[in-house]
């Protein structure tokens, strides 16, 4: 395909994926109402956001898979119906099952969406041109993110209420189904259809049962039970079984083959490091400005444009570099390096921090970010057969998720634990009972507060923030480590490797 033709079908990509993106953002500001108007518990609270993360995370190696076998751009459209049906049962729920089951059909189109988009572009793109696209996804990612709020929360005031937020990605997601289809021309492979469904069953139950146990612990039975015990137990059980069941499988959903490879080894491990350290730390970022600094949803939304604007401009920037110089590493090293700085400044933060500050603290974190995120994958991209491009591609995604998925929910334990305690301390100094100004491991309503009781949980939660991100900077140090063992192949100007003997149609 010529660049105007790749940047034709891109487009289609392109939109597939901010959809898939804002699926997760644009719900933020509204689960408070959808909760309140489907008398909904904290417990759907929760698994409304879980329901997606879930399905989203253990479906993608299967995707991956699939696209090693089937025709990607039939995979691509298959993937926007899936996320089409389940945003439009979302829309019309009737009640908190109905919402969370169709957060669960939403999860698995999300999934397909994040995985296939890398893996079609890199089958369409050499190695060598393919950073500069690269930097397009970061760039999409970040304007996802930003949007998404922002779109949400004037959406959840307009009179389509919450029920807006799910309708609003059809017309984009159908858009990208028509412009894909008139623009999208990819080469299948001629392989043996054998898909090991033994191998997914067990993968995708091993991994459900330790995301349900990481994102419900702490909040719906404690880390230390039994509950933990028999959870922990029964998805290492299946992972095991699944791993044994892979190595046997003709075509294994994650061919094991591909951990012998140096780089595919290390930037797996380092996607899992940086997943814990971004998605765990900065997810609490809104809750920081909210309540640590009295800030509406709409305005903390805002602020998050000082962090995926430096991601943006970092992602669009070194992927054109590497493009024009075929050279990788110094860029992932460099990330690595100013995303442990950008923690390291973040973890000073607390709720007398200027927001001038905070916001430049972000910024140098969303460079290191755009700088590592998709290079990583890049990375392992270049140093993979194409047959079997869509299972490596979706490993990194799929680790990297499993990492944000542990983050979020060890660190919110983390969290909630300090709050409490730094709460009750503050309110015994002023000779006030917990339960007469709401729990103090509970979110009040800060309007309704004294100010003498709201400046006790500002500071409380700010200084709390601040301590997520001094944990999640020896992970980011971690990932740099392995990052620096990471051996750097020049990029190769050709789709397949000078080793592959492929038989197209």
């Amino acid at each position: 395909m010529s660049h105007r033709e790749v940047l034709e079908a891109l487009s289609g990509l392109l939109l597939a994926l901010f959809v898939a993106m804002l699926s997760s953002t644009v719900v933020t500001n509204a689960l408070p109402r959808i909760v309140t108007d489907l008398n909904g518990s904290e417990s759907g609270y929760t698994w409304i956001v879980v329901a997606t993360l879930l399905t989203m995370t253990a479906s993608t190696p299967v995707w991956g898979k699939l696209a090693d076998l089937f025709n990607k751009k039939m995979l691509v459209q298959t993937a926007l119906v899936i996320y089409s049906i389940g945003s439009l049962i979302a829309a019309v729920a009737p009640n908190m099952g109905s919402l969370i089951a169709a957060r669960a059909v939403q999860g698995l189109g999300v999934g397909g969406l994040t995985a296939l988009v890398q893996v079609v572009i890199a089958s369409i793109v050499s190695p060598r041109e393919r950073g500069r696209y690269s930097g397009y996804i970061g760039a999409v990612f970040a304007l996802a993110t930003v949007s998404g709020p922002l779109i949400g929360g004037v959406i959840v005031d307009s009179p389509l209420g919450w029920r807006g937020c799910f309708f609003v990605g059809l017309p984009i997601a159908v858009i990208a189904f028509g412009v894909l289809q008139k623009t999208l021309h990819v080469q299948t492979v001629k392989r043996e259809v054998s898909i090991d469904c033994l191998g997914a069953l067990l993968l995708t139950g091993g991994v459900s049962t330790l995301l349900i146990w990481v994102s419900l612990a702490g909040h719906d039975f404690d880390w230390a039970s039994v509950t933990t015990g028999w959870m922990i137990a029964l998805g290492v059980l299946l992972l095991v079984a699944a791993v044994v069941t892979e190595m046997r499988a003709k075509e294994p959903i994650i061919p094991l083959r591909l951990f012998r490879d140096r780089t595919t080894s290390l930037a797996t491990f380092a996607s899992v490091m940086i997943g814990i350290a971004m998605f765990g730390s900065t997810v609490y970022l809104s809750q920081y400005f909210q309540i640590a600094h009295g800030m509406t949803p709409t305005h903390a939304g805002l602020m998050t444009i000082a962090m995926v604007g430096g991601l943006m401009v970092s992602s669009l920037t070194t992927g054109r570099i590497i493009s024009r110089t075929g050279v990788w590493k110094r860029y992932l090293v460099g990330g690595m390096v100013l995303v442990i700085i950008g923690l390291g400044l973040l973890s000073t933060i607390g709720a007398d921090t200027s927001l001038v500050r905070v916001g430049v603290f972000m910024a140098v974190l969303g460079v290191g970010l755009g700088a590592t995120m998709q290079n990583l994958v890049l990375a392992v991209q270049n140093n993979t057969a194409q047959r079997d491009m869509g299972s490596a591609s979706s490993v990194v995604a799929f680790f990297r998720s499993m990492g944000g998925s542990i983050g979020v929910s060890v660190l919110g334990a983390v969290l909630s634990h300090q709050v409490a305690g730094s709460v009750a301390t503050g309110l015994a100094k002023l000779g006030v009972q917990p339960d007469a100004a709401g729990s103090s491991s509970a979110i009040p309503d800060m309007a309704t507060l004294p100010a003498p009781v709201r400046a006790v949980f500002e500071t409380a939660f700010g200084d709390a923030t601040g301590r997520l991100f001094l944990i999640a900077a020896p992970c980011a140090l971690v990932a740099l480590i392995a990052v620096l063992f990471i051996h750097e192949v020049p990029l190769r100007t050709t789709i397949e490797r000078e080793d592959e003997a492929v038989e197209t149609v």
